[in-house]
């Protein structure tokens, strides 16, 4: 089975705690505060791994949560931080924020990495808090909680050419012929369910990877049949072979087949027609296949090579998979939509993005008052309420942020409750 699309869970690891500690040494009176800060929560990094095909382990193991720092010690120790857990995706994996579907990443070459998902910072000890209004501070953060969040994993097949067609006019028999390929090969259409891949050798030692890319038919590019499922493999191919059943063996006109099938690759990306084609007359063992030949030879406009071949009798393989070697030598890689050209200027769009609301208020139906916001989920999480230092300095945060004020313009009183996350407050005046 071929899996091109999974949808996964990704932690970065919280940050370890602060901690609130005092030296007490023999001869060391008043030695002062001496917590140390929790050390950074891990990374999530994906990291290309060539000897992957598939995202099928996906499909067992969905959530990948990155280890926390370690805690802060006493005598101003630092908490160790947390080793990055790094995931292993195969070549031509991108990977996309399944809430916006902006491309965190787009993974093509071994080795390559990127951080889905950061870890948060240590929280700060005691010894940090100290002034001199305040030299024993007994205050300490919580560890930043780490980034989480839902991505989609993508792979687009990355193979250099792409046979194209329609169903049955012998994609899957002439990759099994020209390649160790194994497709199952049967008379009904959308034979090919999933892209089967070759490797491909030419006589003279080169070699390129095939892909014999699902049978489209017309309405592929909205999602019509299988579509877009499989146009999508398409837009890292190289070369486009088009293969063309010369015989009509199911009635069907070869022409209006060749313009249907590039009017569905030119509608699902315009990108897609720069790529050079060459088309395969199939089926020329069959009677009447020379006649359609010609006339297909007279209406045909484009300036591109046609090879008759029979994938049956391997007549004209060895031209034609010569001819797809000298075009793949001479093409270079297409970059993807959203990769950047390089040209010789780079520009960099600046957008300018409203940063969000530290906090919004509701109402609940018994009259608490609920508050939430990232921000300040964040810094709640970030306190640690067993000590009154660290609930005084949260109360400022609160009031520094306007929430006292927002609270009180939408009606609050004293004794009404407060909700942030699953704790309760108590609004005082």
């Amino acid at each position: 089975m071929f899996v091109d699309q999974v949808k996964i869970y990704v932690k970065g690891g919280d940050g370890g705690n602060g901690m609130v500690a005092f030296r007490r040494e023999k001869y060391v009176p008043k030695g002062g505060p001496a917590g140390g800060d929790g050390g950074n929560g891990a990374d999530v990094v994906f990291e290309v791994n060539e000897g992957l095909r598939t995202l099928m382990d996906f499909r067992y193991q969905r959530h990948f949560k990155a280890p926390r720092g370690e805690h802060g010690m006493s005598k101003n120790q630092h908490g160790r931080n947390a080793k990055e857990l790094i995931v292993k995706v195969p070549p031509g994996t991108v990977v996309m924020d399944a809430e916006t579907n902006e491309v965190i990443a787009d993974l093509v070459e071994h080795e390559q990495r990127a951080v889905i998902a950061r870890g948060g910072r240590g929280g700060r000890g005691n010894s940090r808090f100290a002034t001199p209004a305040n030299p024993a501070p007994e205050l300490s953060e919580n560890g930043e909680p780490g980034q989480e969040r839902d991505v989609i994993l993508e792979l687009k097949l990355l193979a250099d050419v792409g046979l194209v067609g329609f169903p049955s006019v012998g994609k899957s028999t002439l990759l099994s012929v020209v390649s160790s390929a194994k497709p199952k090969i049967a008379e009904y259409h959308f034979t090919t369910i999933v892209p089967n891949l070759g490797m491909v050798e030419t006589e003279d030692g080169r070699s390129f990877v095939m892909a014999d890319l699902p049978g489209l038919i017309e309405g592929a590019h909205s999602g019509v049949g299988l579509g877009h499922q499989f146009l999508r493999h398409i837009e890292r191919t190289r070369v486009i072979v088009h293969v063309i059943d010369m015989a009509s063996m199911e009635g069907r006109d070869p022409f209006e087949d060749y313009l249907t099938i590039n009017k569905e690759l030119k509608e699902y990306n315009l990108r897609l027609t720069e790529r050079p084609q060459i088309i395969v007359a199939n089926k020329m063992e069959m009677p009447g296949a020379e006649e359609n030949l010609e006339s297909f030879k007279q209406q045909l406009q484009d300036d591109y090579p046609i090879f008759p071949i029979s994938a049956v009798t391997r007549k004209g393989l060895r031209e034609l998979l010569f001819a797809i070697a000298d075009k793949l030598a001479e093409t270079p890689e297409f970059p993807l939509e959203h990769e950047e050209e390089e040209t010789g200027v780079h520009r960099v769009l600046y957008k300018h993005e409203k940063e969000p609301d530290a906090f919004t208020i509701t109402r609940e139906s018994d009259g608490s008052f609920v508050v939430s916001g990232e921000k300040i989920e964040k810094l709640f999480k970030m306190t640690d309420f067993s000590r009154e230092e660290s609930v005084r300095r949260f109360s400022r945060q609160l009031r520094g942020l306007g929430v006292d004020e927002a609270l009180r313009k939408r009606g609050a009183t004293d004794g009404d409750i407060v909700k942030l996350l699953e704790f309760e407050f108590e609004f005082i005046e």
